[in-house]
This record gives C-alpha cells, sequence and structure tokens, in this order.
C-alpha cells in the first residue's frame, strides 16, 4: 500500500505533463494536517491564471484522487537579500 505522500506525489506526476505544456512546472513542497504544499516554477511562477491552476486543476485533482487531502497551498519563496 501507498504511503499519503506517494499517492500525491504519483498524481502530481499525472498533472506535470499539462503544465509543462504551458512552459511551467509543479513541484510538491511537503503534506501536513491534509495540506499539500506545492512551489509552482516557470511560467507558472508569475502566470495570471495561477490561481486557477492551482486550486481548479491541482487541487481538484488530488481532492478527487488522494483521501485525505483537504487543500492544495501555494508554498510562499522566502525573500532573498
Amino acid at each position: 500500500m501507498q504511503t499519503m505522500e506517494e499517492q500525491i506525489l504519483q498524481t502530481i506526476e499525472k498533472i506535470r505533463p499539462y503544465i509543462q505544456r504551458d512552459g511551467g512546472d509543479v513541484q510538491f513542497v511537503s503534506f501536513q494536517d491534509g495540506i499539500v504544499t506545492v512551489r509552482m516554477l516557470g511560467a507558472c511562477a508569475g502566470c495570471l491564471a495561477l490561481d486557477e491552476t492551482l486550486k481548479d486543476g491541482i487541487e481538484a485533482i488530488l481532492l478527487e484522487e488522494v483521501p485525505g487531502v483537504t487543500e492544495v497551498r501555494l508554498d510562499s519563496p522566502e525573500e532573498i537579500f
């Protein structure tokens, strides 16, 4: 039986080609208390449709395919000085 994290990673791998087709990428960061944290890369990083991609795409699929996932959040990049 797969762990929750393995199920999440497997599902993200199914989503990635669609995001990469538009010049972006998604990276798994963590899973804790039902919340999956991801980092958006490439064209997704500053895209105006980021919220839609995150909630209507990634979150919707993870909620459907991985029992126990309750939300997907965007990783907050730390300020670099």
